[in-house]
């Protein structure tokens, strides 16, 4: 495939102003495909549109957003229809950590997270997916997580129950469109440099460990662009994650759990209560 086979389509990218959002917009740019960008804080977005033009020569259009609002899929495919715009190519990469016990956080805070990571994957996805249908051509790529692949634990409670929702969920819809055209991919990437550790306050920790487990985003974009053009319904990036996530996949349940044990109370006291 060409690294301009984009030409002509438009991506949307949400919590495309850091991170493995920023490295999609670039990936998919490379390729070609305009882009609509979505996140909250607007000046990054707009800095990120003028790279985006200057650097591939693309159009991007700014639509910040914050997606623990309910309505804000709606509000976002009103403001793309305005624009005569149409989304080609859907990244759900928009999320965020809640550390610590459950119990130890206020419920609006557990309800955004289950609407920025769950609820508006689906609705956008739903949105989306009739005019992929009718044109015979769409991407979309719900980022997931390892996390999603290796037993729970305690502690960020509800992020590996919310990832191994989005795994399941795209490989249901990748089998309701064999051969239309129209592909689904779940992207697990495991440790990546970004802003999500600085965020959560644990950068400290998780920098103790060792190099090869860590990723690059602009990697993970690539790896996941390239599996969801090839019809892959879930890409975990890298071969220490792939091997990893074999390991977990053969392992009895209870041993699973007992060597995720340690190094999660590890986490959970120092990014918690």
């Amino acid at each position: 495939m060409s690294k301009r086979d984009g030409e002509g389509r438009t991506a949307l990218v949400t919590g495309a102003s850091a991170g493995i959002g920023t490295a999609f917009a670039h990936e998919f740019a490379r390729h070609g495909f305009d882009l609509v960008l979505v996140a909250r804080r607007e000046g990054r977005l707009q800095a990120l549109a003028e790279d985006l033009r200057q650097d591939h020569g693309v159009n991007a259009t700014v639509l910040p957003a914050d997606l623990s609002d309910r309505d804000t899929p709606e509000r976002l495919w009103q403001q793309i229809s305005e624009r005569n715009l149409t989304v080609d190519a859907l990244v759900n990469n928009a999320g965020f950590g809640v550390p610590g016990d459950f119990r130890h956080q206020v419920w609006q805070k557990h309800a955004d997270f289950l609407q920025v990571m769950v609820t508006s994957v689906v609705h956008l996805t739903h949105l989306a997916e009739p005019a992929m249908v009718q044109r015979g051509y769409g991407r979309i790529l719900n980022v997931a997580s390892l996390a999603g692949l290796i037993p729970p634990t305690g502690g960020h409670t509800l992020y590996g129950a919310a990832k191994r929702f989005v795994i399941d969920f795209s490989e249901a819809l990748a089998q309701e469109h064999r051969g239309d055209g129209l592909h689904v991919t779940a992207v697990c990437p495991g440790f990546t440099y970004s802003e999500f550790h600085d965020v959560l306050g644990n950068r400290s920790d998780v920098q103790a460990l060792p190099s090869i487990i860590w990723m690059d985003a602009d990697s993970v974009a690539r790896l996941g662009y390239a599996a969801c053009n090839e019809g892959r319904s879930v890409a975990v990036t890298g071969r220490v994650n792939r091997a990893i996530a074999a390991l977990f996949s053969i392992l009895p349940g209870s041993m699973g759990q007992a060597l995720m044990k340690r190094p999660a109370r590890k986490f959970r006291v120092r990014s918690g209560d």
